[in-house]
């Protein structure tokens, strides 16, 4: 049985590590490969509600609170972008948590 490639899902989650949402939307855009579209929907899920809550962390910075929140968010961002990849190399789907659904993954 041969293996399935999954070489740009893995890609489409360290794109999102690196480039934020440009990468994984650039996939989304280009890719006609049915699981590699979820993957990066997934991955652009993410990034929209991490751009949003490092939005609310900058205004928390004059309380200085916002340090803590962007560092915080920072770590988990790496932690799931490298959760993602690896579960897509198995060939498996992982959601983020704490991700808000902007896209429907189907």
């Amino acid at each position: 049985m041969p293996k399935k490639d999954n070489s740009l899902p893995i890609l489409t989650h360290i794109l999102g590590l690196i480039t934020g949402f440009l990468g994984p939307l650039i996939i989304f855009l280009a890719t006609k490969n049915k699981e590699t579209k979820k993957h990066a929907k997934i991955v652009l899920n993410w990034q929209f509600s991490l751009l949003i809550y490092m939005t609310i962390s900058l205004i928390l910075m004059l309380f200085l609170i916002g340090f803590l929140f962007t560092f915080i968010l920072s770590i988990m961002n790496i932690v799931f972008s490298i959760t993602g990849a690896v579960k897509a190399s198995e060939g498996k789907l992982w959601k983020y948590p704490m991700s808000i659904k902007f896209f429907k993954i189907k």
